[in-house]
């Protein structure tokens, strides 16, 4: 390693850029499993968890499968007829607390789980209403994913993910996904003896990196109040102002 090398080395492992101790992640563990057994996508999220945590970041991670979830796009279908029950309304006043959201899923037949998008699918649900400054409410906020299983589809169930949580109006970073996929076919998991999983450099880079380019974007979007409320507010719109847009039709 060269000396200018270790100079780097040493100033980024003693001296971030930016304090992060009022920021706040939630990671979706959309594992298929309950609590409290083994879940081996928790066991990744907790990595990254690790590196939010040195730095003062507030954590929790929460497995939806835990909880009473109809399928459906309303935002609440407690009291609906045939709905007992919906834990939904919760789960969502957690993801609108925070600044950084963080999906976790297994891979099942080369697709995120069936958990996974229940979520995405109950998150869509609240996409109408609006922020405090008009955006639609999720501007501001930072989306990531972290993937495991032992056959392929990382790369695709984070297109999916990535885009989902992009639609909705959450802010990607660089290296917004990470996974571990362990040998196609039946073996080893990610959390088993003699998967190798936890130790692999490749993976523990990819979920360090997402974790901290995820700091830097939320660190920046929280200090200039979101993303900016001009050419994207939808009453506004409607109202008439389109915002440098032009057709034969419009007058401003």
């Amino acid at each position: 390693m060269t000396d200018q090398l270790n100079s780097i080395t040493d100033d980024q492992c003693q001296n971030p850029p930016a304090k992060y101790d009022d920021l706040s992640v939630l990671m979706l563990n959309c594992t298929l499993t309950r609590s409290p057994n083994l879940s081996h996508t928790e066991g990744l999220l907790k990595v990254a968890e690790g590196v939010f945590q040195a730095n003062g970041v507030a954590t929790e991670i929460l497995r939806p499968v835990d909880c009473e979830i109809p399928a459906g796009l309303e935002q609440d279908y407690t009291g609906v007829d045939g709905y007992q029950r919906d834990d939904w309304p919760g789960i969502q006043a957690k993801i609108d607390a925070c600044d950084i959201l963080i999906i976790g899923t297994s891979v099942w037949l080369g697709e995120k789980s069936s958990v996974c998008n229940r979520v995405l699918e109950r998150m869509y649900g609240y996409t109408h209403s609006l922020n405090d400054k008009g955006q639609y409410r999720d501007y501001g906020k930072v989306g990531a994913t972290l993937i495991t299983g032992n056959e392929d589809g990382v790369k695709h169930c984070a297109m999916n993910i990535l885009f989902s949580l992009s639609h909705m109006g959450y802010t990607v970073p660089p290296q917004a996904d990470a996974g571990w996929m362990g040998e196609a076919g039946p073996g080893p998991s990610y959390m088993d003896e003699g998967s190798g999983g936890q130790a692999n450099d490749f993976t523990n880079r990819n979920t360090t990196f997402l974790v901290w380019n995820s700091l830097h974007l939320a660190r920046m979007l929280k200090d200039q109040g979101g993303i900016p409320a001009h050419g994207n507010q939808p009453e506004v719109w409607a109202a008439g102002c389109h915002t440098d847009f032009h057709s034969p039709e419009h007058k401003r």
